[in-house]
């Protein structure tokens, strides 16, 4: 007894459900990648007061910590890091331009960054996941008519 309808397996549910977990997580960080790549914040001053590195085989890889006060006249923020900072750019105890596009702990040079693309790459892969599972479910789907 064949009603015509055919099941979704249950893989192709988990599958659709992870595609849009990472879509969504992609999507929910989408527009401060977007300031963050324009420099689109609120300018303002990073004091570096530590440099942390560690090697790996190849190269390093540097964090800066600091502090961060906005031109604005706000409040200063504490334990923040400059994205992209390295041993040429993250002097302890100098000052440099920065951005802070609204990250809780992070804050950016006025060059911006490439964050963007690690996003963006989330996105469409989440939408390939999804699209794949669609697509297998209904080409198989298609193929059983009777």
């Amino acid at each position: 007894m064949n009603s015509g309808r055919r099941r979704i397996p249950a893989f192709n549910v988990v599958l659709l459900l992870l595609a849009a977990l990472i879509v969504s997580m992609g999507a929910a960080n989408a527009e401060r990648s977007l300031r963050a790549a324009r420099a689109d914040g609120t300018p303002g001053t990073f004091s570096a007061t530590m440099l942390d590195c560690v090697q790996h085989p190849g190269h390093e890889s540097c964090t800066c910590f600091g502090t961060y006060a906005p031109e604005s006249g706000g409040p200063e923020r504490a334990d923040i890091y400059l994205y992209g900072g390295n041993r040429q750019t993250c002097r302890v105890g100098e000052e440099t331009a920065a951005v802070d596009v609204g990250s809780a702990n992070r804050v950016y040079g006025p060059e911006g960054s490439n964050e963007w693309v690690m996003t963006a790459g989330l996105i469409l892969f989440g939408l390939g996941l999804g699209g794949w599972t669609i697509r297998s479910w209904w080409v198989g789907r298609a193929g059983s008519v009777v």
